[in-house]
């Protein structure tokens, strides 16, 4: 991999994994568009792990209160706000983890296709953007349900769609349930650290186990870029969101999806 791939790359991840545009979708559309090469798990890996560092750095201290909740709930039955929210998370993110462990396979197999992502990126983004208009925006993150935190979960499921959108889907789910824009992200956020986590695992043990040869200047490089332009994102993205609402990222995604169907359609 030459720098201009590994910065545009390790960039595009760290910028598009938080926001609700699909980092997926566009991990697979540019290298197509720009004719690039594969760039391999191991770099696939490296720019996951850069994104969970990011939202572990900038939520360290919500993380630590929710960790150290939990493990006093699960072992010493001392219950807090903490831990109720930690156990949340953990619900939350069970049914993405059970569907991308036995159907993970069959989805990069058949929905990796530019009319799957171009369409899942205009309809979940108007979806979004229903969800952003009617929403009542009451609750922060603490005034969720077990039955909401399992609808969010479901909702999450449908994110292994490329051009769907994790943080998106989620945001939608959470606004739906009368979250408030900024509760909703951080719901969406804290919910992405098991996750990627578990996922930046999965690849490892799988490049573990193949014989690739592995640039190791592409792989902390790619780490590097993709943890701070991830951190920046997070960051502006909670300031902002609240101002600007979801309707530029909505008028993004269908912006995004009407080119996808002319460039590889008409």
């Amino acid at each position: 991999m030459d720098f201009e791939q590994i910065l545009g790359l390790g960039l595009l991840q760290g910028l598009t994994e938080f926001l609700p545009i699909s980092s997926s979708a566009h991990l697979i559309l540019l290298p197509l568009l720009l004719g690039w090469e594969d760039q391999g798990l191991a770099f696939d890996v490296a720019v996951h792990v850069g994104t969970l560092i990011a939202v572990v750095s900038y939520f360290r201290k919500d993380l630590s209160r929710l960790i150290t909740g939990w493990f006093a709930s699960a072992f010493n039955q001392q219950h807090s706000p903490d831990s109720r929210l930690a156990w949340l998370v953990i619900i939350g993110t069970i049914p993405v983890g059970l569907v991308g462990l036995f159907a993970g396979e069959l989805i990069e197999i058949y929905l990796r296709s530019p009319l799957i992502i171009a369409i899942s990126t205009i309809v979940f983004g108007l979806l979004l953007w229903w969800a952003d208009v009617t929403g009542t925006h009451h609750k922060d993150e603490q005034g969720l349900t077990v039955k909401a935190v399992i609808t969010i979960g479901l909702y999450q499921v449908v994110a292994l769609i490329p051009g769907t959108s994790r943080s998106g889907i989620t945001m939608t789910a959470g606004l739906i349930l009368g979250l408030t824009r900024e509760a909703a992200a951080r719901f969406s956020f804290l919910l992405s650290v098991p996750l990627i986590f578990l996922a930046g695992s999965l690849k490892s043990i799988e490049l573990a186990n193949s014989a690739i040869a592995i640039d190791w200047f592409a792989i902390i490089l790619g780490v590097v870029i993709s943890a701070l332009s991830a951190f920046a994102c997070i960051s502006v993205f909670l300031r902002m969101l609240e101002r600007v609402g979801m309707l530029p990222f909505v008028i993004y995604r269908l912006l995004l999806g009407a080119f996808l169907l002319y460039w590889y359609f008409v």
